[in-house]
């Protein structure tokens, strides 16, 4: 039985905080220094990239519709570049990650289940759970245990209802990653209590972890679902194409027949392009780590200077961390000031409603070090 607030919730969406700031403030920001994405690309790049084989298929590409599980050749590129013993038919892809937050949620979870979330988050992880009326109980990240996973706070909060865990990590806006034994241990916890695992994996080769990458989620386990995507760590979020990996052929269709409602296939140029850069995922992956590592080293050092007025977590995946202000003052006020006063856009923790003096901060374009010293000569006035 629902109660009152849950049946409330149901077919009611809620404003997507952190899209509508970016709406109000991110073309028209002289600086940008809360970006989430990696350097993008020009299309003369990545076509600068392609084989013959793929001259071919983009000089006879018909823009008609294309496939709705997505272009064969994409998908077992997606594979053979992304994960170890997958195949093309456990790939579906999507016009961008969120498409397919929005579809895979929308199947997994139903009125009466119950579902763990890992805050903050992005707003769709947590909200579309919500929409359908499931329970959700929110599992806080935490500054003074590094911002890593809790695995007894998992445990504790299982009810016998409780259908999917919800994680992201490289975590968005933290940082944080999730190490390999870290993982292994998660899915035994879902396995012991036959659950659904939902991995967003957008980040995931961004950055420079203390140890090695963990594996993706749907490689160690048939009831996990990682989601992919080539805006974050390839730097191409004009191509919108994302996609979601998993074993259980029957939930991806399933997944499937919710896109028929949304975009029904995706854009023909933009999957040849990521068949292209998936084909050369070395060489861009590396230009797009040289900057963050670069980036992140300046922002470490400044941060190290200006302790008493910042401190964060040094992030090891992804290219956003999350800063602690520490300041009386609310960091909201502060960010409007500092947009307002040096046209600098930062990102509240507010927006993830996360209640605390946080705000996000990127460091994955190449003009960071610019809008950083901006931002100095702010601080100085």
């Amino acid at each position: 039985m629902l109660n009152t607030s849950q049946l409330r919730r149901i077919n009611k969406m809620q404003i997507f905080k952190l899209e509508e700031y970016l709406t109000k403030y991110e073309f028209s920001a002289p600086y940008l220094l809360c970006s989430s994405d990696a350097e993008s690309f020009y299309m003369h790049e990545i076509l600068a990239l392609s084989d013959k084989q793929d001259e071919r298929l983009w000089r006879n590409m018909r823009l008609s519709y294309t496939e709705p599980f997505g272009l064969p050749e994409l998908r077992q590129g997606i594979c053979s570049s992304l994960y170890s013993d997958l195949k093309h038919d456990n790939i579906l892809c999507f016009a961008g990650a969120e498409e397919g937050i929005f579809a895979g949620l929308h199947v997994l979870c139903a009125a009466g289940d119950h579902v763990i979330v890992l805050t903050p988050c992005y707003q769709s992880l947590l909200e579309i759970p919500l929409l359908k009326g499931a329970e959700v109980t929110q599992i806080a990240l935490l500054e003074t245990n590094n911002w890593r996973i809790d695995l007894d706070a998992i445990k504790k909060a299982i009810k016998s209802n409780t259908k999917s865990i919800v994680i992201n990590f490289p975590h968005n806006p933290t940082g944080q990653v999730i190490t390999q034994s870290e993982l292994t241990d998660l899915v035994s916890i879902c396995d012991a209590h036959d659950m659904w695992l939902f991995s967003d994996e957008v980040y995931r080769l961004l950055g420079t972890p203390s140890e090695p990458w963990a594996k993706p989620a749907a490689e160690i386990y048939p009831k996990a679902i990682s989601l992919g995507v080539m805006s974050k760590a390839f730097g191409m979020a004009g191509l919108r194409i994302g996609w979601l990996a998993c074993r259980n052929i029957d939930m991806l269709h399933k997944i499937k027949q919710m896109k028929d409602y949304l975009s029904i296939c995706n854009s023909a140029p933009s999957e040849i392009l990521s068949l292209i850069a998936l084909k050369n995922k070395k060489s861009v992956l590396a230009r797009n780590n040289e900057i963050v590592a670069t980036n992140l080293a300046l922002l470490d050092d400044f941060f190290k200077e200006k302790h008493d007025r910042f401190s964060w977590v040094k992030p090891e995946g992804g290219c956003v961390g999350f800063v602690h202000y520490n300041s009386d003052e609310s960091v909201d006020v502060f960010c409007n000031h500092v947009i307002e006063k040096a046209g600098i856009l930062l990102m509240p923790a507010s927006i993830y409603n996360h209640p605390t003096n946080h705000f996000r901060i990127g460091f994955g374009r190449k003009n960071m070090p610019e809008v950083l010293e901006k931002f100095k000569a702010f601080l100085k006035r």
